[in-house]
């Protein structure tokens, strides 16, 4: 059965290999079984798509963030829960996000770059810092880790689990979610 509840996007940002479609996926599960309606976008699935036509120079990047935002905006505004994981890596494009949509959280998925690189399963960091990949976030293009973030996840000190159960607290807190009774 499907809750009511009010729209909200949680905005996932930080640099590849922090752990953003791992945490995602499940707290999707997590919020399906709490029968949450919810949309999940992610950045490699949403440039399968929606934003084929687009590179990784900043230009690209700020146009797919604000056609990922577009869609967060309908669904949030229609009482739909958006899970939004993107490196998003210029605080000014986040921004934008928060004004354009519905309750609007940004989660920084944080996580040391030296274990990010070690988490690499499909071996980016080293091709750009090889040289082969232009434009990588952490390398050779800037990521602007967020300031004043809703929630701050460290991946690399806590479980998912763990880092699972902060967010669906801050999701409680806020009333967004109905908090689970024992």
């Amino acid at each position: 059965m499907m809750i009511e509840h009010p729209g909200f996007v949680l905005w996932m940002t930080g640099l590849s290999g922090a752990g953003k479609t791992t945490l995602a996926l499940a707290l999707e599960k997590e919020l399906r079984a709490r029968g949450v309606r919810l949309e999940r976008l992610d950045g490699d699935t949403v440039r399968e798509g929606l934003t084929r036509d687009l590179g990784f120079s900043k230009e690209d990047r700020d146009k797919n963030i604000e056609r990922v935002s577009f869609v967060a905006k309908l669904l949030s505004r229609n009482h739909v829960a958006v899970i939004a994981s993107f490196i998003s890596p210029y605080a000014a494009m986040r921004e934008f996000v928060r004004k354009e949509t519905t309750n609007f959280l940004e989660v920084y998925v944080d996580a040391p770059l030296e274990e990010c690189e070690r988490r690499d399963v499909k071996g980016w960091y080293a091709k750009a810092r090889a040289g082969q990949v232009k434009n990588f976030t952490g390398i050779d293009d800037p990521y602007e880790a967020p300031e004043n973030a809703e929630i701050h996840i460290r991946t690399d000190l806590y479980s998912i689990d763990e880092c699972v159960a902060q967010i669906l607290e801050s999701l409680e807190e806020r009333q967004f979610i109905p908090a689970v009774t024992a």
